[in-house]
């Protein structure tokens, strides 16, 4: 018995298109991970990128369990002394829910070249619409 070794030219993608509405940020966001790095797939390899294409819509519609919309900040580092900037999750819901959703998918992939390139996979938008419609997306209830 051999060990199946994915081949990058090898690799089909897909496209899936996932509406966000009413969703909990955490279990949305596993899901998206799973598809982007291909673990769905029998032909799964750790160090290949196998995973398919996601398009995320309504973005601004999903929600956070318990009193996360308050509790819950996001940190992020200009670089220089004191440069610590917060943000609430209510905050970042309203200004960048796109940002909100990749944060959560981005602590899920490898942290490596890998998992840059896996994210960049991932199409989100706050509205109901993408520009994706040539791709013909399949529709995944999640």
């Amino acid at each position: 018995m051999k060990t199946y070794n994915a081949k990058k030219d090898e690799i089909t993608r897909n496209w899936y298109l996932i509406n966000a509405e009413g969703k909990v940020v955490g279990r949305l966001a596993v899901e998206i991970a799973k598809r982007l790095r291909g673990k769905h797939k029998p032909v799964y390899t750790p160090h290949v990128d196998t995973g398919d294409f996601v398009i995320v819509v309504n973005a601004k519609k999903v929600a956070l369990s318990g009193a996360k919309m308050e509790k819950k900040i996001y940190y992020r580092h200009s670089g220089y002394p004191g440069g610590l900037k917060q943000t609430a999750a209510k905050k970042m819901l309203g200004e960048k829910p796109e940002e909100l959703l990749r944060h959560a998918v981005k602590g899920m992939l490898p942290k490596n070249t890998l998992g840059r390139q896996m994210l960049k996979k991932l199409k989100i938008y706050s509205g109901g619409t993408h520009p994706h419609s040539a791709q013909v997306p399949k529709v995944l209830e999640v």
